[in-house]
């Protein structure tokens, strides 16, 4: 056989500005730490094969030897192929030999390796139909490729209706909808073209997207989005008939754990310190504000699209408790829609709050009141009483105490852990900042956690001064 085989089978993905560790290292006087049969069973466990992004596939059996040991792993045979095939594989796939994790360079188990690969395999298998991308942003584009990518460049577009035109009734698009033009839009949702819904996902990023800081995760929906309660989408389903298993109810426990004890949200991390009750013994409920023409509140409010209209109903509801309003982010930068002056703000709330960590406000609060807001997904994993006033993916599943009509599809019952699960662990998909590879949500929280950020710092700073003068031109305004 040839030599560098192991390398040749074990091959990592060239994804679109991957750095990996090196996955398979020669060791002399070593062995892998696996056996033959654990790497034998995984490989057929994964029904693995080599090189599985390129089309055609490389035809890595061109040597009749290495065409007969790929036969042999991808199918049983009968009890001397077997004792021959555990032979090569101990000779040839673990002796002088060890294999690490492409992510961190650890030392790993064959097996697991083979495990990530096929994670990867699938990703792309699903990428595989994408004929188009509009609306994704330049300074997107680095960190989402790798995850939309198939063994060849993403095709990314102009959103111009000549270029939609062009493509094949059956062409599958990718599409961020809120970056495109509304005739481009409409066209796109009146025609015959197949639609994956691209939106960033709900562990994103230090920093705001507001203010161009790449998305180090998204949500890729071929049904719906999960935000527009007005149909149904693959969060919904997945939490309407997904069945999740003990390692996964597992996995979304610790993972909550983790979020929670350090801080985690969409936007930021850190543990915060614990917040005072100003109100005293008063009951205390937290407000969430949002962007107010943003998508999620456009199709998920259920006719709440203001924020100033939201205070009015909480403090309608709780005419005795203290009541803490806490501006959105991206609003409070100054770059979108739905400020309120804080002197009609104080007319219903006792308190603004736009800079402690919505974690640690969360944490002091009795009750949550959103419109649609992830914040009302975060307390739930603090096991906070959480009121939603819109439809958010998270309503509906006997967790929230729901003030707008629930869609009758959502009629199963559902814990926190469950909803972890479909909503952190089976939906989204992660970058590792670190190595550019497509990885799970464990370890971007990982590499947060070390502080490692991604971003164009020029863009970043640009934008951030932006809001800042046009959060200046608004308050001079509202002055006169």
């Amino acid at each position: 056989m040839t030599n560098g085989l192991a390398e040749r089978l074990f091959a990592l993905p060239p994804f679109p500005g991957a750095k990996p560790h090196p996955a398979v290292r020669p060791a002399p006087g070593e062995g892998a730490a696996d056996s033959a049969e654990a790497l034998i069973s995984a490989w057929r466990a994964h029904r693995y094969r080599p090189a599985f992004w390129q089309e055609p596939e490389a035809a890595l059996d061109a040597d009749a030897a290495v065409g007969r040991l790929l036969a042999a792993l991808a199918t049983p045979g009968d009890a001397d192929r077997e004792t021959w095939l555990h032979a090569e594989v101990e000779r040839q796939l673990l002796h002088d030999l060890r294999y690490h994790d492409p992510f961190t360079g650890a030392p790993t188990r064959p097996a697991a390796l083979i495990a990530i690969l096929a994670g990867w395999r699938d990703l792309i298998a699903e990428n595989r139909p994408i004929t188009a991308a509009f609306g994704f942003a330049h300074w997107k584009r680095d960190t989402v490729a790798p995850l939309l990518w198939a063994g060849r460049p993403v095709p990314f577009r102009p959103a111009r209706l000549a270029e939609l035109e062009r493509l094949p009734d059956d062409a599958l698009v990718a599409v961020w909808k809120a970056r495109v033009p509304d005739d481009f839009l409409q066209r796109l949702e009146t025609g015959p073209w197949r639609v994956l819904e691209v939106e960033d996902g709900f562990i994103r990023s230090v920093g705001l997207g507001a203010d161009c800081v790449p998305p180090l995760s998204i949500v890729v929906d071929d049904i719906g989005i999960h935000y527009d309660f007005h149909r149904p989408s693959r969060l919904e389903r997945l939490l309407a008939e997904g069945c999740f298993s003990p390692e996964d109810l597992d996995r979304a426990r610790r993972l909550r754990h983790r979020l929670v004890r350090d801080g985690i949200s969409k936007y930021g991390v850190g543990a915060a310190r614990a917040l005072p009750r100003p109100g005293g013994e008063r009951r205390h409920v937290l407000v969430v504000g949002q962007v107010e023409d943003d998508r999620s509140v456009l199709f998920g409010g259920a006719g709440v699209t203001s924020n100033l209209e939201l205070l009015r109903r909480v403090r309608a509801l709780e005419p005795d408790a203290y009541l803490v309003y806490r501006p959105h982010p991206d609003v409070e930068a100054g770059h979108r829609r739905g400020a309120i002056r804080p002197d009609l703000t104080l007319q219903h709330a006792d308190m603004i709050d736009p800079g402690n960590p919505i974690s640690a406000l969360i944490g002091m609060a009795d009750d949550v009141h959103v419109i649609s807001s992830l914040a009302g997904f975060e307390a739930l994993m603090q096991d906070k009483m959480v009121t939603t006033h819109g439809v958010p993916f998270f309503a509906g599943w006997g967790l929230t105490r729901d003030l707008a009509p629930i869609p009758a599809r959502r009629s199963a019952r559902r814990t926190i852990d469950e909803l972890i699960a479909a909503t952190l662990l089976r939906y989204p998909r992660y970058l590792d900042p670190v190595t550019n590879l497509p990885c799970s949500a464990e370890i971007l929280v990982q590499q947060l956690l070390t502080g490692v950020r991604r971003e164009n710092g020029a863009l970043v700073w640009l934008r951030r001064m932006q809001g800042k003068f046009a959060g200046l031109a608004k308050s001079f305004a509202g002055a006169r």
